[in-house]
């Protein structure tokens, strides 16, 4: 088994309710840990067959959260997980997904999430 990390990922997307949120893209930070099996035959002549290509989640992550537009956190969060857990390569997934300057006297709010099968 494999934990694959994808650290910061920030990306600009419509996030929130209130009306300015609504009309103006915000900035999000995304983490991801993804668990995987690495197969033997991968590792025996150092090529990607039949690895989780995590350079094509990210491509999709990216896509889905640029082009979209969420009123909650909780949704978003839940959008990206999905997208992960479609691959079934994948064992186990954690997001977290940061909104910066959500609250006035915090550096951001964040929500996380997991699944597994």
């Amino acid at each position: 088994m494999a934990r694959i990390r994808v650290k910061n990922l920030l990306i600009r997307t419509y996030i929130g309710f209130n009306p300015e949120e609504l009309v103006n893209k915000q900035d999000v930070i995304i983490n991801l840990e993804i668990e995987t099996d690495i197969p033997v035959s991968a590792m025996e002549v150092d090529e990607p067959i039949d690895i989780f290509d995590y350079k094509t989640i990210t491509k999709k992550i990216i896509a889905l959260v640029q082009d979209g537009k969420f009123k909650l956190l909780e949704v978003l969060t839940q959008k990206i997980l999905d997208l992960i857990m479609a691959d079934k390569k994948v064992k186990w997934a954690k997001v977290e997904v940061d909104k910066p300057h959500a609250l006035r006297f915090a550096e951001s709010v964040s929500m996380e999430m997991e699944a597994g099968r």
